[in-house]
């Protein structure tokens, strides 16, 4: 590939990627609104990964000529299915549920750390006085508790208010 092909392939290539990207942008947010919310709710890694994978597919369908619209469209249709059958399937099950999403982890209760689930969470002490920081309070001593959310957020809970 020379310099000028860096920039600049062919219009062929610019008009593929406006007319497939935004028929393929359109069924993504016409997906979405049909499968629900909780299909993009970021409540834990799970979640995470495949809004991740959504949006890597429709890279994959906008930037590749080798993926037709009808497969990328297919991708898309097939995590937003499974996306439904693992959150159906962990709202009707504990067992899977716990198998698909972690717990929400206590890190801090009345003022003080606790070392081991700190541990275990691989949150240091200087973290967690950074997130009292981050939170408003000038340090961990007065927090009734910080939580480690299922998401990888964190949960402050002052014991003053």
């Amino acid at each position: 590939m020379n310099w000028a092909e860096m920039f600049f392939q062919s219009w062929s290539g610019i008009a593929r990627t406006l007319i497939v990207g935004t028929i393929a942008y359109a069924f993504l947010v016409v997906s979405l609104r049909v499968s629900g919310k909780r299909t993009l709710a970021k409540l834990n890694a799970f979640d995470l990964i495949v809004t991740v994978a959504l949006g890597s597919t429709l890279a994959s369908i906008l930037l590749s000529e080798g993926i037709a619209l009808a497969e990328g469209m297919t991708a898309l249709v097939l995590l937003i299915v499974l996306q439904y059958l693992v959150t159906t399937l962990s709202v009707r099950s504990k067992r899977f549920a716990g198998f698909v999403r972690s717990e929400p982890t206590l890190l801090l209760r009345d003022g003080t750390p606790l070392h081991g689930a700190m541990r275990k969470a691989r949150v240091t002490q200087a973290e967690l006085e950074t997130i009292a920081r981050t939170e408003g309070h000038g340090g961990i001593e007065g927090l009734s508790a910080v939580i480690l959310e299922s998401d990888g957020s964190f949960s402050v809970i002052d014991g003053t208010r």
